[in-house]
């Protein structure tokens, strides 16, 4: 490929390499996303395959999350100074290693170890895959490059329990892993093969600067201990010691980060960065909205299933409405966003967040399940709507030779909303009917009398609190302008 293509803002417009590009990397991609969502169908059998308590099982998914979140950071930033093509193949390797391994693990602890080779290769996947598709597309469809990747996650998200629930009814739940092994290996020959480093690592420094091992460090460790004290593993009180350590912990390991990172030459995070106004406030906004989203796809499942009684297949399809909206107004919002630029759809996208998590406070028991399933629709609309123009607005803020750490970034900021988010939702529902007498499992809710009125009121106040959330991510859009719409005032 001809460098001056790489370095005059990406491929031409009505280059084919441009989507060829992307599929070889949409394709693992997907595949990654898919993998996270198939497997909470699989942890009952996975239990008692390994005789392990649900509690136990629920490890496979946590140590996933943390490795993930970890190294998501780091691996962008390593990429930018090495090269993310390679960092994208390597990737690949390890996760389809990691996939294997899960299948043949022979033992609980080898299987836990198993999802921890499989979640570090997701996060390098992760990490390179938004910097290198906004690098293939000029910069002027930037919104188009992010809008399709999105549309490819939503697709993973989507499709992941849908296969899952048709193999488990056959076959054994390693058959899952033993399938991803194809389309990760066709991806590693196809992206060995066609993928140009030039085109891939727009802007990257040709300097190979020292890589951050103690940023990247503190960085992880800060992580894993926010994600384990919000994901609270083991069940404590949200008073106990373990909670107060966790949060005083994170503070002060990231008062040793941001120390660090503001006194070396070339750090991991150039936190100088978060100077720049439009970064700092996309960012923001990032965490909000998915800080307020993740409710749904949490409470969703226990409202349908635990709550209304209905089946785990049913409620599968109604979850699927969600990544269907998200799918479809990421292409529309993506490409409208390059031409009128990100902050309208960015608040038509919150207004309708928060339209909808006022509306999901009054469903109930007596609400037709049609008028919950269009609720769901239409909040799978609003994500796609505000953040596909957000991503495209904070990658648009920053230099090419950070889109690798930057785009790391992103989706940390989206792990972490997610988490913290399911976190509170989680405390407030519980906190609520334990007030009214009601500590009691979930698959107990439908029948204990009164425990269904006291979820209720849980669910309502929680999803209260998701709409301020998502009116402080519209306050941030209102006030949010792209370095372009800045240029042109």
């Amino acid at each position: 490929m001809d460098d001056a293509v790489a370095l005059s803002g990406g491929s031409q417009s009505g280059d084919p390499y441009k989507w060829k590009a992307f599929a070889v990397i949409a394709i693992p991609l997907t595949t990654s996303v898919m993998s996270m969502s198939m497997v909470f169908l699989a942890l009952s059998a996975i239990a008692e395959d390994y005789g392990v308590t649900l509690r136990s099982v629920t490890w496979v998914v946590v140590a996933q999350a943390l490795t993930i979140s970890a190294l998501m950071m780091p691996m962008g930033r390593f990429a930018d100074i090495i090269g993310r093509k390679k960092v994208h193949l390597i990737g690949l390797v390890i996760f389809a290693a990691g996939s294997l391994f899960t299948a043949f693990a022979p033992t609980f602890g080898l299987l836990i170890l198993a999802r921890v080779i499989m979640a570090t290769g997701n996060s390098m996947l992760q990490a390179v895959g938004t910097a290198m598709i906004i690098s293939v597309f000029p910069d002027k469809e930037r919104g188009k490059a992010i809008g399709s990747q999105t549309t490819a996650v939503a697709v993973g998200g989507a499709s992941g329990p849908i296969i899952a629930g048709i193999v488990l009814q056959w076959l054994p739940w390693e058959t899952l892993f033993l399938m991803i092994f194809v389309p990760i290996s066709l991806a590693f020959i196809a992206g060995y093969f066609f993928l140009d480093e030039e085109l891939v690592s727009r802007g990257r420094s040709r300097d190979r600067p020292s890589f951050d091992w103690i940023g990247a460090f503190l960085s992880a460790f800060a992580v894993i201990v926010l994600v384990i004290t919000i994901n609270n593993p083991f069940g404590v009180s949200w008073a106990s010691p373990f909670i107060i350590v966790g949060i005083l912990g994170f503070v002060a390991l990231m008062g040793c980060f941001v120390a660090w990172e503001l006194r070396i030459k070339s750090p991991m995070l150039e936190l100088r960065m978060f100077q720049n106004r439009v970064f700092s406030i996309g960012i923001s906004m990032r965490f909000l909205g998915f800080l307020g989203t993740t409710a749904t796809r949490f409470l969703l499942p226990i409202f349908l299933i635990s709550f209304r009684g209905l089946t785990e297949g049913v409620a599968g399809l109604v979850l699927f409405l969600s990544a269907l909206g998200m799918g479809v107004a990421a292409q529309s919002s993506g490409r409208l966003a390059d031409r009128f630029g990100e902050r309208p759809f960015m608040i038509f996208g919150f207004v309708i967040l928060a339209a909808t998590a006022f509306a999901f406070a009054f469903v109930d028991g007596a609400t037709p399940i049609w008028v919950v399933m269009l609720i769901v629709f239409i909040n799978g609309l609003a994500m796609g709507l505000w953040s596909v123009p957000n991503s495209s607005m904070i990658m648009g803020s920053v230099p090419p030779s950070r889109f690798g750490v930057v785009g790391a970034l992103q989706n940390l900021s989206r792990n972490v909303g997610n988490v913290v988010g399911q976190a509170v939702a989680s405390a407030v529902v519980v906190g609520v009917m334990v007030s009214q007498g009601f500590d009691i499992a979930l698959d107990e809710i439908s029948d204990t009398a009164g425990a269904g009125d006291a979820f209720v009121d849980g669910w309502r106040a929680a999803y209260i609190l998701v709409t301020v959330f998502s009116a402080m991510g519209l306050l941030l859009a209102l006030l949010a302008r792209s370095r372009r719409e800045s240029s042109e005032a």
